[in-house]
């Protein structure tokens, strides 16, 4: 053992006793919880002179004392009527508080002696309740950080998310735009502040060159919506969000101590950032994370508002509701600022238009949008949880039911004596209780260690797991399961041996009479209810398989993602100041690029596959003229260059793909999806030919040259979207709006398809590559596609891991309660067995007996899980994909499997039962 064994139990038991006197309401804490720690904090240090065991011994038995009071202690302070405090604290008839928790602790303490009497017993029950507890309490941390807790901002239900809806234009959701956003900043009544944020990563100029950091952008009023207060300096004012002004910038708490060591001296100097010196001039908290980011640095927008139209809806936004304001009220007084948007901001939607598209605002609490549809998932797995701890606390009655009855004859003697039903009923739920709290400890280190890994990994992009924690809430949550594990696994053999026949359980030979159909009903009972519950399980985890197999069968639009590296690239006016030389620009490096050893392809495009980015805007089609005032559709947008499509191996379903001469000669081509091409012309050949124009007014045609396979733009298991491709430079685009000759993308996505992908030296070349260009050009947001695929699945892969591992340890815990009764039933019937086999029975019929013994049990478990789980995974019908929820397959294989490991639980207790000896079994009895 190691020198440092002691000190480190001692902190932790310090801790963990502090933690748990949260049980306790908090005047009482506030009274006696400094003494109680320091007296268990002196008891301590004796007990570790006594040796390690006694130690633990002792860490357990005071953790449970302050469990059991704690909640009794808060319970009893809630009670006006003495009555109901005296039930509360077991029916006593005593004068004081005092003497029942006495009493309490000695019964107690007594319920401990008889556990540490059977270790074999109680260490088998109580890492059950702990692997049920500690799912239970793991899965609740995330339930509690993610969902409930509210979010960690100055009154956070004042905090909503701004979006759009134009359900005149079939689209329910649009984010932001920046001239309605600074509409609301001028003219609402209601708010307390509004502004736009959009997270990303820009390059800093660091020691050993340029540092890729994350970053968050925000206009000037989003801190002061969520009401932050730097650590150090100031946020953003309107004049640091102004074009023109000196350029800003405020860093992360933790970046602040990573770069600058936490110098005080930092305010007022320069940072390079994407090339550009920005002035520091503030830090924020310590811990402060904006929203589901962390950001190292956080920069101003600094839009100008001269430029700006009704339009360009593609931002996040924040804001926050006055004192009293309710989001309705919000609501209908933001409707009415929509036209004087429109008419502030012109250039962009008309009112007309306005009107048509039925254009409105439409406020969601901050919180919903942070966390999304993760709920469906982690209330399914708190449930999934809960189906453990159910199936633990059967496997432990089952437990307690058999020990009860080797003590059937100590309590018919106490019964004898005068105890009653209610103090032999009470010494079983005692008992079983100090047990679900031992095991409810053990289960909070199993949590801890579980919720560790769960956040190491980043689940399934499970947003506020920073705030995931094991507080006071949680702790509460696991002493509440933990007493009523106890309370639930103990009420079998209280009820069962409260009452008991004093002359056939005095007998001699009363042991024979536990043969009985009766006695064994209830053991039979639960290791059903173990067995249809794992059943449930294994159905949702074979469910989730079929869900992430059709998931992965998926095209996404796009092939052998391993293959493909991406990052963003902006050439700013700053370095090249000729929008016509924007593209030969990109052009020169597209094609240095491709001289780099072992890459086959180069593309370009504005927006990744699943990357969130694309732009929505109307579109008009030659053959399919509009009504007077008919409101023209809206498609998804992006533009690319040369060698995307190829890049993606996205298949070129007719026609051609487009060419560096259409780029710099500016032809008027454009791509198009498959299916935009077959809602329209039916057949994508059919399309080919065909013009679409686009802007807020008719004219401006472009040919279609290609059609090209569907992509799943909005994730794997979405539906494909239709998407019409544009080249990256064209003239008279959007003339109307800018009144630019020419449109240019100056930040585009660059793909790379090559087997280099993954080896270190293939970025260093890329980077190298780039700089010899121009050493100020900005890279941001390397990865890879198959992380862009991985993440698309990543919810349905965490879903499915937990399932996965929930449904084994069911199936693990099922099977010991399949062979713990099968083995009982075995040895109750060794003098059966025997005289079977004196009069000749052979082993194969001792063998087919007691496996016909688990095949009953197998087949009312498998009947009853398969009608639970009919009704209980419709309720996973959110997650699944491509598969039904009453899939016969699934329902089929894992009712087998049931089948099959249960008969292999009870095949052991057989073959020990075919080889009994008839005279050892005679002898015995």
């Amino acid at each position: 053992m190691s020198p440092d064994t002691y000190p480190r139990l001692r902190a932790f038991g310090c801790r963990l006793y502090e933690w748990l006197l949260h049980a306790y309401p908090e005047g009482y804490r506030a009274q006696f919880g400094s003494g109680m720690s320091y007296a268990f904090s002196r008891q301590l240090d004796e007990m570790t002179r006594f040796g390690i065991g006694k130690t633990l011994f002792f860490l357990l038995r005071s953790v449970s004392h302050a469990l059991v009071f704690g909640v009794i202690e808060r319970f009893a302070a809630n009670q006006h009527n003495s009555r109901v405090r005296k039930l509360a604290h077991g029916g006593h008839h005593h004068s004081s508080r005092g003497g029942v928790l006495k009493d309490i602790g000695q019964e107690i303490r007594h319920a401990f002696r008889r556990l540490v009497r059977s270790p074999g017993f109680t260490l088998t029950a109580a890492l059950s309740l702990a692997v049920g507890i500690g799912a239970n309490t793991a899965i609740f941390s995330l339930v509690n950080g993610v969902l409930l807790q509210p979010l960690p901002f100055e009154e956070p239900s004042q905090l909503v998310g701004v979006w759009n809806t134009a359900p005149g234009l079939d689209m329910d959701i649009l984010p932001q735009s920046p001239a309605v956003n600074f509409t609301y900043e001028d003219e609402c009544t209601t708010l307390d502040g509004v502004g736009l944020w959009s997270g990303g990563r820009v390059n800093v100029l660091g020691v050993d060159g340029q540092d890729l950091i994350p970053s968050v952008f925000v206009t000037a009023g989003t801190f002061h919506a969520l009401r932050i207060r730097p650590a150090l300096g100031r946020v953003f004012s309107v004049e640091d969000d102004t074009p023109g002004t000196a350029r800003t910038v405020i860093l992360s708490h933790q970046y602040w101590q990573d770069r600058y060591g936490g110098d005080p001296a930092v305010l007022g100097q320069t940072l390079q950032i994407n090339n550009v010196p920005r002035e520091v001039i503030g830090v924020m908290p310590r811990g402060f994370r904006f929203l589901q980011l962390n950001p190292s640095v956080f920069l101003p927008y600094r839009f100008d508002r001269s430029s700006l139209f009704v339009g360009n809806f593609t931002f996040r936004s924040i804001a926050r509701l006055k004192a009293g304001v309710t989001i309705e009220q919000a609501t209908a007084d933001m409707a009415r600022l929509m036209p004087i948007a429109v008419e502030k901001f012109p250039g962009g939607m008309t009112l007309d238009i306005l009107e048509e598209a039925r254009g409105g605002p439409v406020l969601h609490p901050l919180k919903d949008d942070v966390v999304g549809s993760v709920g469906n998932v982690l209330w399914i797995l708190l449930g999934t949880v809960g189906f453990i701890l159910l199936i633990a606390c059967a496997n432990v009655a089952n437990l307690f039911l058999v020990r009860a009855e080797g003590r059937e004859r100590e309590v018919a003697v106490r019964t004898a004596l005068g105890a009653g039903r209610g103090q032999v009923a009470r010494q079983f739920l005692v008992e079983s209780t100090t047990l679900g709290i031992v095991g409810g400890v053990l289960g909070l280190g199993l949590a801890h260690i579980g919720l560790r890994l769960l956040i190491a990994s980043a689940p399934g992009n499970l947003p506020r797991l920073h705030e995931v924690t094991l507080n006071q809430t949680v702790l509460l949550f696991t002493a509440g399961i933990s007493i009523a594990s106890g309370v639930l696994f103990g009420l079998f053999p209280a009820l069962r041996y409260g009452r008991i026949n004093l002359v056939s359980a005095l007998k001699e030979g009363a042991r024979g009479a536990g043969t009985g159909r009766q006695r064994h009903r209830a053991r039979n009972s639960l290791v059903v209810v173990q067995l249809a519950l794992a059943l449930v399980l294994l159905v949702g985890s074979g469910l989730m398989l079929r869900s992430s197999q059709a998931l992965k069968n998926v095209n996404p639009g796009f092939q052998n993602a391993e293959d493909v590296l991406t990052l963003t690239l902006t050439i700013r006016g700053a370095e090249v100041p000729d929008p016509e030389e924007v593209p030969r620009t990109q052009e020169l490096l597209a094609h240095l690029l491709e001289e780099l050893p072992e890459m086959e392809s180069v593309g370009l495009t504005s927006s990744l596959p699943m990357d969130m980015r694309a732009g929505f805007d109307p579109i008009f089609v030659e053959d399919f003229p509009l009504a007077e005032g008919q409101l023209p559709p809206t498609r998804r947008f992006k533009w690319i260059g040369p060698g995307f499509v190829e890049t993606m191996e996205n298949s070129i379903v007719a026609g051609r793909t487009l060419t560096w001469a259409d780029i710099h000669d500016r032809t008027r081509v454009v791509l198009v999806t498959e299916n935009l091409a077959r809602e329209y012309w039916g057949e994508p050949s059919a399309a080919i030919g065909k013009r679409i124009g686009t802007g807020l007014q008719t004219g401006d045609w472009r040919e279609i040259v290609g059609v090209v396979g569907d992509v799943r733009d909005d994730g794997v298991a979405a539906d494909p979207v239709a998407i019409v491709y544009w080249p990256m430079i064209l003239e008279g685009f959007w003339a109307d709006v800018n009144g630019d000759e020419l449109f240019v993308m100056r930040t585009m996505s660059f793909a790379f398809r090559s087997s280099r992908v993954g080896m270190a030296d293939f970025l260093t070349d890329i980077r190298q590559t780039i700089r010899s260009v121009n050493p100020n050009f900005t890279i941001a947001d390397v990865r890879t596609m198959q992380d862009v695929l991985d993440g698309s699945m990543a919810r349905t892969a965490f879903t499915l891991v937990m399932l996965g591992i929930a449904s084994a340890v069911a199936l693990l815990l099922g099977t010991i309660g399949v062979y713990g009764v099968v083995s009982y039933v075995v040895n109750q019937r060794t003098r059966e067995v025997g005289v079977r086999i004196a009069l000749g029975a052979e082993s194969g019929q001792v063998t087919r007996m007691v496996l016909r013994q688990g095949l009953i049990l197998a087949t009312v478990g498998v009947a009853v899980g398969l009608i639970s789980a009919y009704g209980l995974t419709r309720l996973m019908s959110a997650l699944l994909f491509g598969v039904n929820p009453v899939d016969p397959l699934i329902y089929l294989v894992m009712s087998i499997g049931m089948t099959g490991i249960t008969l292999l639980a009870s095949y052991l207790p057989a073959r020990r039962a075919a080889a009994t000896d008839p005279m050892e079994a005679l002898r015995a009895e």
